[in-house]
């Protein structure tokens, strides 16, 4: 009789570890399959953040290239018409007139190669012509004739050509980033250096504005803008700021394997 109970508490012992044994497995399965799905579920938000983000600044980059033609073609057309007129309307003036006559002058031909620039550093098709470099040179060449701030460029390290969408998407970090100095950082010194590694690019931008506090959960669009922008290219973004010191940008871009071996 003994040995008949000890059995039957055998049996249920072991039938109450099988029980356990299955609804652990089920619960893993389940945890597992769950985790899955919210790693799905994640992937495919990111997907579509990052294809929105992609749409956005596709429109944003047709609506430049449109602006620019539109510089190029339609105001620099209007403004070599007025600088036109005046050579006409000088030669009708009394000489006295002359000094007047030539500082209009000076001002219409600092518009016309202001408006140039513009256009130039607006259009993709531009960008990817003259290359990364050349472009940014016009933009800092622009930036310094308007007087505001002491600006300065640094290149060092080979350069490497990377693809068209990467190197117009790090051009816009680079243009946003110089439009929110002036814009905001009431700055008197800016500082951008490219340096070229050989596993990647590493951009610096550097003000010594009025800086401002990261803490803050919005620290404004432009700065959300480069955000996005740098999470389109995988690159490695890292913004310092304290209120009274400046605002320092690094941009770390790692070259592709077909970008890194040209």
């Amino acid at each position: 009789m003994l040995k008949e109970e000890v059995l039957v508490l055998i049996y249920f012992i072991a039938t109450i570890l099988i029980l356990v044994f299955f609804v652990v497995v089920f619960f893993i399965a389940f945890q597992r399959r769950k985790n899955k799905l919210l790693i799905e579920q994640i992937e495919a938000e990111q997907a579509y953040e990052k294809e929105l983000s992609r749409s956005q600044i596709e429109i944003q980059e047709h609506t430049l290239k449109n602006i620019a033609w539109e510089l190029h073609d339609n105001i620099g057309q209007l403004l070599s018409v007025i600088n036109l007129q005046i050579n006409i309307l000088s030669n009708k003036l009394p000489g006295g007139y002359d000094v007047e006559v030539n500082e209009i002058k000076g001002v219409v031909k600092q518009t016309v190669q202001e408006v140039r620039s513009l256009s130039k550093v607006l259009n993709n098709d531009v960008i990817l012509k003259n290359g990364l470099i050349e472009t940014l040179q016009v933009e800092v060449e622009r930036l310094d004739r308007l007087g505001y701030l002491d600006v300065s460029f640094e290149l060092i390290g080979k350069p490497v050509a990377i693809d068209n969408a990467s190197e117009i998407i790090v051009f816009r970090i680079l243009q946003e980033s110089l439009s929110n100095v002036l814009r905001h950082a009431k700055a008197s010194t800016l500082f951008i250096l490219l340096h070229y590694k050989k596993k990647c690019l590493e951009i610096t931008v550097i003000d010594n504005g009025k800086g401002f506090n990261l803490t803050e959960k919005s620290s404004g669009s432009g700065m959300e803008t480069i955000r996005n922008r740098a999470a389109l290219i995988n690159a490695e973004l890292n913004i310092e700021s304290e209120i009274g010191k400046g605002t320092q940008i690094l941009l770390k871009y790692n070259f592709k394997d077909d970008e890194a071996s040209r």
